[in-house]
């Protein structure tokens, strides 16, 4: 990846003064900078310097975790004031691993939400029957609502279908309901079954005035017809990967079927994106999948990692994505970050760099 310039709107660095450094191995350091370790002392003052516990009541308000993340919730919120890049097309993604409970949706999401707090138009089709991505998003999906369902097997335009998110009008939405469960089995009949949303996805930038500048898929945990869609559709694949060995374990069949699919079903299609989630310092393991994971994927693998983070858990029971439920979290930082070095990459490619 070469280095691109940008102009003063567009520097990098703003970022990283917002967001601070946060490496693989400490994506808990506050925005601020400050070097606080997971296990957060109260004791501890807000630029990391060592304070005794006999501290006054007054410094006290000031250190404790709960102020550093409203700091760096602050910091986050002002951020959203920047532009980031654009892609000189459309970004195709497919967030795909057949392995359940890796944070596809959560990645989808976030991912999506953070790129359209940022000026960049966005477009998630949610393809898991379950609707998840549709719930975090806030876009209803109870049975009966205009789906992705009745794009694949009703022809459907997916401008029709498709719904925009409260929270920031640059993001829009193709919900799932659960009709999406038997589609599997429905579409085992039909004709030219596994095109069917690549002639959807390609008919709506064809048509639409103003495309998105990113067009997400969030996928099913399985390697059935949906996914296959999926992938057929997708110019490029994004792979979250869990922290943990048995997240490798199903890899090579996910890497087996893209390959498929590229070299008889979509050419075009190529693993560009890696992203670790549910990484965890304090284990061993985590730091060896990690290691793992780059020697094999090297610079596909996105530098910043999402930590465990319970806010992360908790923002799709208020309808939110976790950049909007508690922006100053580690969980929201570390996507924060992955959706603008997937920014950088695709601003890249205007100068024909790859991403």
């Amino acid at each position: 990846m070469g280095e691109q310039s940008f102009s003063d709107s567009q520097a990098p660095s703003t970022v990283d003064a917002a967001v601070g450094d946060v490496s693989r191995e400490t994506t808990s350091t506050p925005i601020d900078g400050s070097d606080v370790s997971r296990e957060t002392d109260p004791g501890d003052e807000l630029d990391g310097g060592n304070v005794s516990r006999e501290t006054t009541d007054s410094d006290s308000i000031f250190d404790t975790p709960i102020a550093r993340e409203a700091a760096q919730a602050i910091h986050v919120m002002n951020v959203r004031q920047e532009q980031w890049p654009k892609p000189p097309a459309t970004r195709v993604m497919t967030v795909a691993n057949q392995k359940g409970g890796v944070g596809k949706t959560t990645t989808t999401v976030n991912i999506a939400a953070a790129l359209a707090l940022h000026g960049l138009r966005v477009m998630v089709i949610d393809l898991d029957p379950q609707g998840n991505a549709s719930t975090a998003l806030g876009i209803e999906h109870t049975v009966g609502t205009p789906s992705i369902y009745d794009v694949l097997l009703g022809g459907e335009p997916i401008s029709e279908v498709a719904r925009q998110a409260d929270f920031v009008d640059t993001l829009t939405c193709v919900p799932a309901t659960l009709d999406l469960a038997g589609a599997d089995i429905e579409l085992t009949s039909q004709v030219a079954r596994e095109y069917r949303l690549q002639r959807a996805v390609n008919a709506y930038l064809e048509s639409a005035e103003n495309p998105p500048d990113y067009l997400l898929i969030d996928c099913p945990p399985s390697l059935g017809l949906l996914t296959l869609n999926a992938l057929v559709a997708g110019r490029e694949v994004l792979i979250p990967i869990q922290c943990e060995y048995y997240a490798l374990e199903g890899l090579a069949q996910l890497l087996n079927t893209v390959e498929l699919v590229r070299s008889h079903l979509n050419p075009s299609l190529a693993v560009t994106t890696v992203l670790l989630t549910m990484y965890d310092s304090r284990t061993r393991l985590a730091d060896q999948v990690a290691d793992e994971v780059r020697s094999h994927f090297a610079e596909l693998v996105l530098a910043p990692v999402i930590p465990r983070n319970v806010r992360v858990s908790e923002a799709p029971g208020y309808g939110q994505t976790v950049m909007t439920y508690d922006a100053g979290s580690r969980g929201a930082v570390g996507y924060l970050q992955a959706a603008y070095e997937i920014a950088q990459r695709g601003h890249a490619m205007n100068d024909g760099v790859g991403a």
